[in-house]
């Protein structure tokens, strides 16, 4: 079937043709949509010609340079020959229950920014403003997750970016944080625009410390080809990273390759992402994500940092040990942005910090790199905090349960003058999370997954190279065992199989999952409960029933932005 884009406007949605715009790079296609309908006002999400070509690694891309990353998304849109949905709204006001509330959580976000240390940071130097203190403390993945500090940091940080190729801070809508980089520059005579964006940390990371580059601009060059292309630049950089450790180790050969391709090659890395976006040479192996390019070229395991075959992002689980737990038993794999991470509630935690944990139950804070229960159920709460975050599409730069601008608090009284439910409590919130958490974890059952796929990969067991604070550092295997079986346990999840067990769906108004009726104590407000009964808009726990004997389930069902000092960083070793 011929490509199409979905386009949305006026209460009407049409489908119409595309074939002019398959194959074009993402600017190009929101130069010719904005043309064709004659609005620059438009807003366009799109998959890139990697998503055309079914990447693994393929994201959706709206303004030419935001991604919604991870999972390969822009795959799935691509495999549907859709290339894009386009919308315009009209509408100058959205109904609201408390016009008046909103404004003022706004007008005190907006105050606020400066006073809040990692806020301040963001508006400063971006994500990008993290690298620094990260390498600090070791926990910088340096030549893919071999050690957790970079010698060639400095260069690539975000205090550099902003004192030399930063053109502007920008923004999504209406926000005061202004987290967004707008660069400037070129490498090799390629240029770089302003339309392109500008690295985040994760991106600096994995193009940069991952690789072992310490480039600027060859990391904004390789942002600008997955932007351009539609790639996700967490998953690009490591698979690259992860050919590089190949290569290096004799597993990848230079025939194979078709060019050398080692650590510290600022423009091999550049020609590996480009072949990769392209699906060129060895970039058709690479484009599949370096755990099915493993599979595929039945070798190259012992290197990988997957976990489901997701790529793991620039935070290091051999420091940051509940988030590993989190990398291990999340229903997508590797994800910084499904939990709040360890030193949120480390000591040297901050009274703010410290003042938000105790709302959701946490009182003391936590020896570093421990993973006790009280560690476990800090990740387990988190998680179904940041879980509602996600339901409710609220940025959780913003929106969080420690660092963030606004707190539990005011998310609460957010939601509430929202919609005007009015009685919504934090109790409810983590419900609606904890719902999301166990229907995910019940698709993947349905698909065939239960505990042996929450496994984290062979390197992160292995002790970190280098020098600095976490060299020498390793988890278990034993230590994470006994983290899952807590964690299992306390989000009522049989131990044996990791999947939810059917009072734990029940509880939770997900009876439904079972396909047959379930005993279900809360309906959606003012609505008489059905036999079968789908996802409760509120979330509330059910009332407590005498438990049923266990079954075996049918179904599975970092402070951000302090500068760093100056520390002495491990040199890699030649071989």
């Amino acid at each position: 079937s011929r490509p199409v884009y979905l386009w949305l406007h006026d209460g009407e949605a049409e489908l119409r043709d595309a074939s002019r715009l398959w194959g074009k790079t993402t600017t190009e296609v929101n130069d010719l949509l904005k043309s064709e309908l004659g609005d620059d006002k438009i807003e366009i999400a799109q998959c890139g010609p990697s998503g055309e070509k079914l990447s693994r690694l393929a994201a959706i891309i709206n303004m030419g340079n935001r991604a919604n990353g991870r999972t390969g998304l822009g795959a799935v849109m691509g495999s549907k020959n859709l290339k894009a949905v386009v919308v315009r709204g009209k509408s100058k006001r959205l109904p609201t229950h408390d016009a008046r509330k909103i404004n003022e959580l706004a007008k005190w976000g907006a105050a606020n920014v400066e006073v809040n240390g990692d806020m301040n940071g963001l508006k400063l130097h971006g994500t990008a403003g993290v690298l620094s203190f990260q390498n600090s403390i070791g926990t910088l993945p340096t030549f893919n997750f071999n050690a957790g500090q970079f010698e060639g940091f400095e260069p690539i940080s975000g205090e550099v970016m902003t004192e030399t190729i930063l053109k502007e801070r920008d923004t999504c809508y209406a926000c005061t944080v202004n987290c967004k980089r707008v660069v400037e520059t070129e490498f090799n005579g390629r240029p770089v625009e302003r339309k392109h964006g500008g690295p985040e940390y994760e991106t600096l990371s994995t193009f940069g410390s991952y690789c072992g580059v310490s480039d600027l601009n060859a990391i904004s060059y390789a942002n600008k080809i997955c932007n351009e292309y539609g790639l996700d630049t967490i998953g690009t950089g490591a698979t690259v990273a992860w050919a590089m450790e190949c290569y290096e180790n004799g597993v990848l050969t230079e025939a194979e390759v078709g060019f050398p391709l080692k650590f510290g090659d600022a423009e091999a890395m550049v020609k590996a992402t480009e072949m990769l976006a392209k699906r060129e040479g060895f970039g058709n192996v690479l484009a599949e994500g370096s755990r099915r390019a493993a599979d595929r070229i039945e070798k190259g395991h012992d290197y990988l940092i997957t976990v489901k075959g997701a790529e793991a992002p620039a935070h290091m689980p051999q420091a940051k040990r509940s988030l590993g737990l989190i990398y291990a038993v999340n229903a997508f794999g590797a994800d910084h942005q499904s939990s709040e991470h360890d030193p949120m509630i480390e000591e040297g935690a901050s009274d703010l910090y410290m003042e938000r944990n105790k709302l959701l139950g946490f009182n003391e804070m936590q020896a570093p790199r421990s993973l006790g229960d009280d560690k476990v159920r800090y990740a387990l709460k988190t998680q179904q905090f940041y879980s509602f975050l996600d339901s409710a599409d609220l940025c959780q730069f913003v929106w969080g349960p420690a660092w963030t601008l606004y707190g539990p608090q005011e998310t609460v009284d957010f939601v509430n003058a929202v919609t005007g439910w009015g009685d919504f409590t934090l109790d409810d919130l983590m419900t609606v999370g904890e719902r999301r958490l166990n229907m995910m974890r019940a698709f993947n059952a349905r698909e065939g997954m239960d505990r042996t796929a929450d496994k984290l990969p062979k390197k992160f067991y292995k002790a970190l190279q280098g020098e600095g604070p976490t060299a020498g550092v390793t988890l278990t295997v034993e230590e994470m065992n006994r983290a899952q079986d807590s964690y299992y346990e306390m989000s009522g999840w049989d131990k044996a199989t990791g999947n939810p067990t059917r009072a734990t769906l029940n509880r939770l108004d997900l009876g439904w999952v079972f396909g047959e009726s379930a005993a279900v104590a809360a309906a959606p407000r003012g609505r008489p409960a059905a036999k079968k009964v789908a996802a409760a808009p509120r979330g509330r726990p059910a009332a407590k029933k005498k438990a049923a004997p266990k079954k075996k389930a049918v179904v599975a069902a970092a402070p951000r932005s302090r500068a760093a000092p100056k520390k002495k960083v491990a040199k890699r070793k030649k071989k």
